[in-house]
């Protein structure tokens, strides 16, 4: 039952954000956010980092649970892009969001909800800890993950150029993407530091958010200005020349809205979307989600709205649930489902929609909700039954004997491959959310058989299980699937092992070096 909770939590966080995403859809919102960007260069190098890093870093941090690749590819090849590099760079590009992605959910229901029905680890945090509170914890937790992310997502736009024109460019080298490096640095210097800045100060909801808004920003105001833009345009080699695998149903220039077709060569836009969703400004498509930016900063800034909102009239709760102890509660107001969902309703007037398009948005948020609803309450539970297994004869329970057997094999190397058990966590399960929920406690664990700092384990786990999303067979197969193409899956999981090693590897090291030299005194 508790686990069933948790869950309910998780779900009502998607619903409202995917609601709004398909909202913004409908009302062609992000077709008029995206062919601005396409407008900026068509140059592909560009584009990427663009769409693939900053627009799928946003879209990562308001959505979250795999819609970036699902909205970015199709963009990508209604822009030209061969459908299969599209799912492959689309997969790669947002990996520092994920971490913070639905505006903190892995961090507030995998790490906070979670230690909080730890008796022995919630007390623990407060006693020897000297932390006020789990939530306190896990925003110093939510630093180190950060800090981690800046440090080896140097590399990340980088990498998704790069990897686009190895793969799929006529050279297949690395050389073109070369010639993009600054822009590369420059887009990750813009996202990076407001994102770093908003988990120290703020926590774990907003990094993202804030960081992919600013870096989209600057990044933009500097293209504008002339900055950063190569000498000469890049472009795949003619579609006539691409193999059969690199296409699906899906001919690239076609977009998958039906509302909407976009040039091949990522030029002009030729729209059937009614006028006023063709027609709208950059401003107009945007208030929805300055809108929830404003509602989230309030809602958990300001005292007495957080206060009034986070009352018994508004939080259903169940303690002691059957005599055992254990207690959860649902803040229908406070969680950020609450926010999306408000949102949507204002973007209703706002953007003009019809009946038509409120049932289509709904449609389509059931459709790609209702899958995860069966696999995510009983994965949940599953987790709460390790968690308390051993409670009611004083044993350890299953997770802490796990810990201690893999602390006895790794010894103090462990902390190397923190970061690969999150990845696995969310291989298996699709989810960086769940994979906090299945190992948080598993590398709190470990972490104090060793005697390394907690708090950086669990950092490095919050980072892995956003590397796991890479090659998570589930949202591979809805990213392909959303670009027309079948049976590609092996292909572009083998293709996310470069960045997923990389970026696992480089963390490790991090970890380590985090543990052992800079931090050892870290809680």
């Amino acid at each position: 039952i508790n686990g069933f909770i948790t869950a309910a939590n998780i779900l009502y966080i998607v619903f409202g954000a995917i609601l709004l995403l398909y909202t913004l859809k409908q009302t062609g919102a992000f077709d008029s956010i995206n062919n601005g960007f396409a407008s900026i260069s068509e140059d592909r190098r560009v584009q990427v980092v663009l769409l693939v890093f900053l627009m799928g870093s946003f879209i990562e941090s308001a959505a979250g649970f795999g819609t970036p690749a699902a909205i970015v590819g199709p963009l990508l090849v209604g822009l030209g892009f061969p459908p299969l590099a599209a799912v492959v760079i689309a997969l790669t590009g947002n990996l520092m969001a994920i971490t913070f992605g639905a505006v903190g959910t892995p961090l507030i229901i995998g790490m906070i909800d979670i230690f909080e029905g730890v008796e022995t680890i919630s007390s623990e945090v407060l006693g020897a800890g000297n932390f006020e509170s789990i939530a306190a914890w896990v925003g110093e937790i939510a630093v180190f993950a950060a800090m981690h992310h800046v440090i080896v997502g140097i590399a990340l736009p980088f990498i998704g150029v790069a990897m686009m024109t190895r793969f799929f460019g006529e050279e297949k080298s690395i050389k073109p993407a070369l010639e993009v490096l600054p822009l590369t640095l420059f887009a990750w210097a813009s996202f990076s530091v407001p994102y770093f800045l908003t988990a120290y100060f703020l926590g774990p909801e907003f990094p993202g958010l804030l960081g992919s808004m600013v870096g989209l920003a600057v990044t933009v105001t500097a293209l504008k200005a002339g900055l950063f833009h190569p000498d000469e345009e890049w472009d795949f080699a003619p579609e006539s020349s691409w193999p059969d695998h690199w296409i699906g149903d899906i001919e690239p220039g076609e977009s998958t809205n039906d509302n909407v077709t976009v040039a091949a060569d990522g030029g002009s836009v030729q729209s059937s979307m009614p006028a006023s969703a063709g027609q709208m400004s950059l401003l107009k498509a945007w208030t929805p989600y300055a809108l929830v930016a404003l509602l989230l900063v309030v809602t958990r800034v300001a005292d007495p709205v957080k206060a009034f909102i986070t009352s018994d009239l508004f939080v259903v709760g169940w303690s002691n649930i059957l005599g055992t102890g254990l207690g959860n509660d649902f803040a229908f107001l406070y969680l950020p489902g609450a926010v999306f969902i408000a949102v949507h309703l204002v973007t209703i007037p706002i953007h003009g929609m019809d009946s038509k398009e409120i049932k289509a948005s709904w449609a389509e948020t059931v459709e790609k909700v209702g899958p995860a609803v069966v696999a995510l309450l009983f994965a949940v539970a599953t987790v709460q039954i390790m968690l308390q297994s051993g409670a009611a004869t004083g044993a350890d329970s299953m997770l802490i004997v796990l810990s201690e057997g893999m602390a006895s094999i790794a010894g103090s190397a462990y902390p190397f491959f923190a970061a690969y058990v999150g990845a696995f966590g969310a291989f298996l399960a699709g989810s960086n959310t769940v994979s906090d929920i299945l190992f948080g406690t598993f590398q709190y664990g470990v972490a104090d058989q060793i005697g390394t700092p907690k708090t950086i384990m669990l950092g490095a786990q919050a980072v892995g299980g956003a590397i796991g999303n890479l090659i998570a067979v589930h949202n591979v197969v809805a990213a392909l699937a959303v670009v027309g193409l079948v049976g590609e899956e092996g292909r572009v999981i083998r293709l996310e092992l470069i960045p997923l090693v990389y970026y696992g590897t480089a963390t490790g090291i991090l970890t380590l070096l985090f543990s052992y030299v800079l931090f050892p005194g870290v809680f």
